[in-house]
């Protein structure tokens, strides 16, 4: 299910950057981040000791060995001085519809130790290099039995829209108008259709995909003034800004980790 595929940046010489794979892994040294949120699932696991979760700049830090929390749900996280493991997921994919079938209601969850140390089992059998072949038991480990139905309703004309804006490098158009001709909806039909179906209005949609893009290519080695460029952003400080917005820390926290895999 999950292929150990290095992040490689931008993908070929137009400057086109790759997609956010379904599945993205990666490990290293931990920090705190801002209050943020982002479309994807999220599992943040520390490797020894205990990290900190809170959902608002005014609540008290809850610790934990581990957090998941669901798309689009603002959350900060405290892993100073931690080794951890980050798992973003897509929503739209099959690993996401098995976790929102997983945590049921739940918006934020913090692992239990029972189920974090089975989540550290998992990483303990592999050596470096080889974090791919982990993955799986992860799932297993919290529950995620594949395949599973979808949490909401989609549209096929909507889920055809997503496979296109997904596979595309940013090149298409993203106008309201082609889009809606793409699911043979009328446009005020479309932007009905794309919120039900998705959980975000299309445009927050269509910003993260450039999020996307623009964190493959860091984490790949590109310098952010390419890797804005390549994903459609007007300039590396545009970037920036978006990216601690909705990942709560800074481009070049991405670069730091030692391991990237990604299944797309």
């Amino acid at each position: 299910m999950l292929l150990p595929q290095k992040a490689t940046g931008l993908a070929g010489p137009a400057g086109v950057a790759r997609p956010w794979p379904s599945v993205l892994a990666t490990w290293g040294p931990g920090e705190r981040s801002t209050l943020h949120a982002h479309h994807c699932w999220h599992l943040v696991l520390a490797l020894e000791g205990e990290l900190q979760v809170r959902t608002t700049d005014k609540s008290p830090f809850q610790p934990g060995s581990a957090v998941l929390t669901t798309p689009d749900v603002a959350h900060a996280i405290d892993a100073s001085g931690r080794r951890v493991l980050l798992v973003f997921v897509e929503p739209e994919s099959a690993a996401g519809d098995g976790l929102a079938q997983a945590l049921g209601a739940s918006k934020l969850e913090i692992v239990g130790s029972e189920t974090a140390d089975r989540l550290r089992s998992c990483i303990a059998a592999v050596g470096d290099g080889e974090l791919a072949a982990a993955l799986p038991g992860v799932f297993q480990a919290l529950g995620v039995s594949l395949p599973a139905p979808s949490p909401r309703p989609r549209h096929p004309g909507i889920q055809q829209v997503l496979r296109h804006l997904r596979a595309d490098g940013g090149s298409a158009d993203t106008s309201l108008e082609a889009l809606a001709r793409m699911a043979r909806l009328s446009p005020g039909r479309f932007m009905h259709a794309f919120t039900e179906s998705v959980g975000v209005p299309l445009r927050p949609y269509l910003l993260w995909l450039k999020l996307e893009r623009a964190g493959v290519a860091i984490a790949g080695g590109a310098p952010l003034a390419e890797a804005a460029a390549a994903a459609g952003f007007a300039d590396a400080a545009h970037m920036t800004r978006t990216f601690r917005r909705m990942f709560g820390v800074s481009p070049s926290d991405l670069r730091r980790r030692s391991q990237l895999v990604q299944d797309g």
